[in-house]
């Protein structure tokens, strides 16, 4: 049975980003407050204001105000684009090399500051360094077996390390020293600061796209064998139990208590707290989905869009109202790191009261006893 956790709700239209020009796709979407940033398979950067409005009978929508758009001069696509809000910089991935352009007016540092022969890169989210005014870059390089990690400052950049790893690698997600990586058979733990890796599980990479997602401090979530979406620890264990994906995963996000999935027909909707699948999207020609500061993001070739999460107090109403007492009890649960402490209580014992009248009305009558007492 569904529990209605999100609404996939529009946040820009084709039209406001290429107009008639039917050849114009999106390769990238990030989002640092209300900026959204997209870059296009014609080179374009294209920066939006998001503003959130929410009507009197609490439906969300979202209007897009373009800012502004800048060509960056090659004839490639825009692969990647990540903020780094301390810096109002915008790392942007085009041609193997990322160059620092200016938030606001997405004109390249007057340094010419870049980085150049990356396949893909990653920031650090848990950095090493302490310093606020630079972030930590991790890249795939285009040298074969190597990850190379960067200082990145306002105007300059410089190499911290160059890692060689034991098969070429495809993905890379990072947490303080260790990185997370799918190599060509596998997936493995390596601390670039002391060289010591830890094998996690196997995986084609010729067969399925990889996904390495940093979720929490030193955990990770992972596109396992078997449709499986598997979670790690940078001590090579799972505390949690994996979710159930379908095989052609392409993308993955989290939103607690959830995680959300991307295959090729539907957005699929996961509990971390009962791994039961709780919600299905249909959604075609999706290929990005993404979570930025909270807020999951999915996006096709032409459009962006939003999943908006239902409050948790009305997700938990909607399962006591289905007579879904169990799961009712577990979302509540799991819903404490998300509500202050005092409300937490309240908010608790209002549900074991109403779950226990529903185990009593259903003749369970020491189950209602536990929930009252």
């Amino acid at each position: 049975m569904s529990v209605k956790a999100f609404k996939l709700v529009s946040a820009v239209e084709r039209e406001m980003l290429m107009g008639d020009k039917a050849h114009i796709n999106i390769e990238c979407i990030e989002c640092c407050g209300k900026n959204l940033y997209i870059g296009t398979n014609d080179c374009f950067i294209y920066h939006f204001l998001l503003d959130e409005k929410i009507s009197t009978a609490g439906k969300i929508t979202f209007a897009a105000t373009k800012q502004l758009h800048k060509y960056l001069g090659f004839k490639k696509s825009v692969s990647e684009l990540k903020a780094a809000s301390a810096l109002t910089r915008l790392l942007v991935l085009c041609d193997n090399t990322i160059t620092l352009v200016n938030m606001m007016n997405l004109e390249p540092v007057p340094t010419g500051a870049r980085i150049k022969g990356a396949v893909t890169f990653t920031l650090n989210e848990n950095p090493v360094s302490g310093d606020p005014f630079c972030v930590e870059v991790c890249i795939i390089s285009v040298k074969r077996r190597t990850i190379q990690v960067f200082m990145v400052f306002e105007d300059r950049v410089q190499i911290v390390k160059e890692v060689f790893t034991p098969e070429q690698p495809y993905a890379v997600a990072v947490d303080g020293h260790y990185l997370c990586l799918a190599l060509t058979t596998q997936y493995i733990i390596l601390n670039y600061n002391t060289g010591i890796s830890q094998d996690l599980f196997p995986y084609c990479s010729d067969e399925k796209r990889p996904i390495v997602k940093r979720i929490g401090r030193q955990e990770f979530l992972l596109a396992g064998p078997g449709g499986l979406g598997m979670f790690a620890t940078v001590d090579g264990i799972s505390q949690r139990a994996p979710v159930h994906w379908s095989e052609n995963v392409i993308g993955a996000a989290l939103c607690f208590p959830y995680v959300v999935a991307l295959d090729e027909d539907f957005i699929t909707v996961h509990s971390m707290l009962d791994q039961q699948q709780k919600q299905t999207l249909p959604f075609k020609e999706g290929h990005i989905l993404q979570d930025f500061e909270g807020r999951v993001i999915v996006a096709t070739n032409k459009g962006v869009y939003i999943l908006v999460p239902l409050p948790l107090e009305k997700q938990i109403q909607d399962l006591l109202a289905s007579h879904r007492v169990e799961e009712a009890l577990v979302l509540a649960k799991g819903a404490r790191r998300n509500i202050p402490k005092e409300k937490f209580q309240v908010m608790y014992k209002r549900i074991l009261q109403q779950a226990g009248f529903i185990q009593f009305a259903q003749l369970q009558f020491l189950e209602a006893k536990e929930l009252f007492r």
